[in-house]
């Protein structure tokens, strides 16, 4: 049991997803207890095993449901069915499973230290989001300022942004305190995996980076996944209004 708990952790830690299943009731004959667990993953590989056979078969095929919906579900099967309506098994039994997706809290890159970054940052923890902090100013990007950050990155924002390894889950904001800085970390993080990209600047400062993506021959569908002048339109002029409108857009986009 406590190997099921030791995996889940590794999982959690790596951020990847897993639904959690366990054997909540049983009666007859069954092949498992109740409080067996099993950890199944979203390609279907698992972890443990709650019976084996078809039954497993089952529960591995809800728990992919699970994690896709992100909701909880209840379950049970008839384990004596030779006739194959729900099992086809004949141990004589029945089994009731709960089946729990577990995700990771989302992981926040933000890409500058700065007047903007400092209540992004606050704004993104209070409301679920782990956060990384890459700067190359040594006196801004530091636990006095950033309390809660996952990890402080410092160092040249672009070659950082080269090599992290960023999956499709991941959000990433780009606030850093120059246009030269921002364009830079943006080429190299446009052809990468991400959820959620935003771009701090005008409308002005769009078309210009925009142009010179595509001399760069960037794609105009990669370009469109740009969300610039990031934030939701709210009319912020503040620091920390720019921070709530950024916070409000990275929750619609992970509610949807």
């Amino acid at each position: 049991m406590n190997e099921i708990y030791v995996k889940l952790l590794e999982l959690i830690d790596q951020r990847k997803p897993a639904a959690l299943v366990t054997v909540i009731a049983t009666m007859g004959s069954t092949p498992r207890e109740t409080g067996t667990k099993m950890l199944v993953m979203p390609d279907g590989s698992s972890y443990g095993t709650v019976g084996g056979s078809s039954v497993e078969a089952k529960i591995i095929a809800a728990a992919i449901i699970s994690l896709r919906e992100g909701k909880c579900l209840k379950i049970s099967h008839n384990l004596d069915d030779e006739g194959q309506h729900d099992t086809g098994m004949i141990c004589g039994g029945t089994m009731e499973f709960f089946i729990e997706p577990v995700n990771a809290a989302p992981l926040l890159y933000i890409f500058g230290a700065g007047h903007v970054a400092l209540p992004l940052a606050r704004l993104a923890s209070q409301v679920g989001f782990d956060y990384i902090i890459i700067e190359d100013r040594p006196e801004f990007a530091t636990r006095e300022r950033f309390p809660e950050a996952r990890e402080l990155l410092v160092g040249k924002p672009a070659e950082l942004a080269g090599q992290i390894n960023f999956s499709s889950n991941d959000y990433i904001a780009i606030v850093s305190r120059s246009h030269e800085i921002d364009f830079q970390v943006l080429r190299r993080v446009i052809t990468r995996p991400f959820h959620y990209l935003g771009l701090i600047g005008s409308k002005k400062k769009r078309v210009q980076l925009f142009d010179r993506l595509r001399d760069e021959g960037v794609s105009a569908e990669q370009i469109n996944s740009i969300h610039t002048p990031i934030g939701l339109e709210i009319g912020a002029e503040s620091p920390q209004e720019i921070a709530v409108s950024i916070v409000a857009e990275l929750i619609k986009i992970k509610n949807t």
